[in-house]
């Protein structure tokens, strides 16, 4: 070491670089994808619901470090509307395996068709998050040395600030020994020359250290790229085809995102579960058919001009009757023909006009409706998605729907669902799920029918209701019983519309189905959803 006398500015020039260094080191990030404060609500208060992420969280953070900021970055490039990650040079080192993996899912091929489904949706970004669990512990893993290579540069950047930091401190602690013409004394002069090697010696290992965590990380990122794409994939297949099923059933947006979390969380697992999520794909279908007849029927117009008929409907008059009125002496005459519904009119052809009171659907859940048909398809299945289909078309006509599930004397449920309040998508999957067994009475269920179209009669003056009895069974009335019925019938003026699944027989001449519907088919082939098409145009 020199032994003469340093000089303040020569000491001080030497410094310069790790001074600079110790006054402005770089703030390094935890988190690779940039968020605001709105964003890193929206993941907290998702964490704090999701049982399912915080036992994700805490089984990964057994063995990896920082997961739970993994998760986090996973769960906003899915949330945000167009995602934006920090440059690799801004993270803490501790965090560039988690850069690294959330780069590649990013990057997957499957991402955009990711975020459609997930952007602005928190509780379909921890579903995604949630669905790549398996792909995650494989990134994880696969970089467990990466690492823990990073945590070294940790380490030796840490050491490399301190040195940097303890050469700023010997060149104060010099100043103040200085004289008046900068010279400083030998001691702090060596104090401050051993302090810049030491900090030379610690950058060199930082230097180190980040070439060799670039090499690890660069050694796994072919396959975090490979798993990153499966559980993009993966997570995409999930989210679009839970989102399907809750169209299927009815679910719009709208009332999903004002669902509680672990309420959402319960009817997505009661409908991706056991029967319910079989029968999606019928329901589907069944609510595209219906929605296709709504479109086609016209109602409230005179329809296809087919001929001349009597009656005294003015607004149909031909033109010669009218002529009458010009004629003082055949004024008389056609008071009298309108009087006694005999004016010559246009006759015409169209749909039925659709009634203005409830839309009731009794459905027989006896054991038989457990039977399946062609594909597999249970006749409970069946009429369950022609209700919910009937649901619908309700609700576009402004009606009420009600929905009586029924078997023997004893068994019966109502589930009211009123025109003028939305349809709670738990009510309306409870309708679909309740099987009550047993036999079968069709004089309980129609009585309550009745029941509920007088009321609404009385209450509201709406008439013209519309009853849709879905059976595979036949059994007796009693004559009072059917007095009691037609009599209301006249008084209501409802019509009943019956559909006989599977059983030609119960539908047949002089069946009690015969005697009681206006409207009356049989549905042998339980993948035709169109063999009900014609009750979606007049109802």
């Amino acid at each position: 070491m020199d032994a003469t006398p340093g000089r303040l500015d020569a000491l001080a020039a030497r410094a310069a670089t790790w001074l600079g260094r110790s006054a402005h080191a770089p703030g390094r990030h935890t988190a690779a994808v940039v968020a605001d404060a709105f964003e890193r609500f929206a993941w907290r208060d998702t964490y704090h619901q999701s049982a399912g992420l915080r036992e994700l969280a805490d089984e990964l953070n057994e063995h990896h470090e920082h997961a739970t900021d993994l998760l986090a970055d996973v769960f906003l490039a899915a949330y945000q509307p167009v995602p934006l990650l920090r440059e690799r040079a801004e993270m803490a080192p501790s965090r560039l395996v988690n850069h690294q993996v959330v780069t590649a899912l990013t990057e997957s091929a499957d991402f955009a068709e990711l975020r459609r489904e997930t952007a602005g949706d928190p509780y379909a970004a921890a579903m995604a998050v949630l669905a790549q669990a398996a792909e995650v512990r494989r990134m994880l893993a696969g970089s467990r040395a990466a690492q823990e290579q990073a945590e070294r540069v940790s380490g030796a950047r840490r050491a490399a600030d301190g040195a940097a930091g303890a050469v700023g401190e010997a060149l104060r602690q010099a100043a103040e020994e200085a004289g008046a013409d900068g010279t400083v004394p030998d001691r702090a002069a060596d104090a401050v020359q051993r302090a810049i090697r030491a900090a030379e010696t610690a950058d060199a290992a930082a230097r180190q250290a980040d070439r060799a965590a670039a090499e690890a990380l660069a050694a796994v990122a072919g396959e975090v790229r490979a798993v990153a794409g499966t559980a993009v994939a993966r997570a995409a297949r999930t989210v679009r085809e839970e989102a399907a099923l809750t169209r299927a059933w009815g679910v719009g947006p709208g009332e999903l995102e004002r669902l509680p979390f672990d309420q959402r969380a319960r009817l997505a697992e009661r409908l991706r579960t056991g029967r319910l999520a079989r029968w999606a794909e019928l329901i589907g279908r069944f609510r595209q058919m219906a929605g296709g007849e709504r479109a086609r029927k016209v109602e409230n117009t005179t329809g296809e001009l087919v001929g001349v008929t009597l009656g005294d409907d003015l607004s149909r008059v031909i033109p010669s009757e009218l002529a009458h009125l010009g004629l003082p002496g055949l004024r008389a005459v056609f008071a009298a023909r309108y009087a006694a519904g005999e004016l010559m009119l246009y006759d015409s052809q169209g749909e039925q006009d659709t009634g203005r009171g409830a839309v009731i659907a009794c459905v027989d859940t006896s054991h038989s409706m457990y039977a399946e048909g062609p594909g597999g398809i249970t006749r409970e299945a069946w009429s369950k998605a022609c209700a919910l289909a009937l649901l619908d078309q309700a609700r576009a006509a402004r009606r009420d729907f009600v929905g009586i599930l029924f078997s023997a004397a004893g068994k019966l449920r109502v589930f009211r669902f009123p025109a003028d309040r939305p349809a709670p998508a738990a009510e309306v999957v409870e309708f679909a799920e309740t099987f009550l067994g047993g036999g079968t009475d069709f004089q309980r269920p129609l009585s309550a029918a009745v029941d509920i179209l007088t009321a609404e009669f009385d209450d509201a003056a709406r008439g013209r209701g519309d009853i849709v009895l879905i059976t595979d069974d036949a059994c007796e009335v009693t004559e009072a019983w059917t007095r009691g019925w037609n009599e209301a019938r006249r008084r209501l003026g409802f019509r009943l519309f019956g559909v006989a699944i599977g059983v030609p027989d119960a539908a047949g001449t002089g069946s009690v189905l015969e005697a009681l519907c206006d409207n009356l088919r049989t549905v042998d082939d339980l993948t035709d959803v169109h063999a009900a098409a014609d009750l979606f145009r007049v109802i």
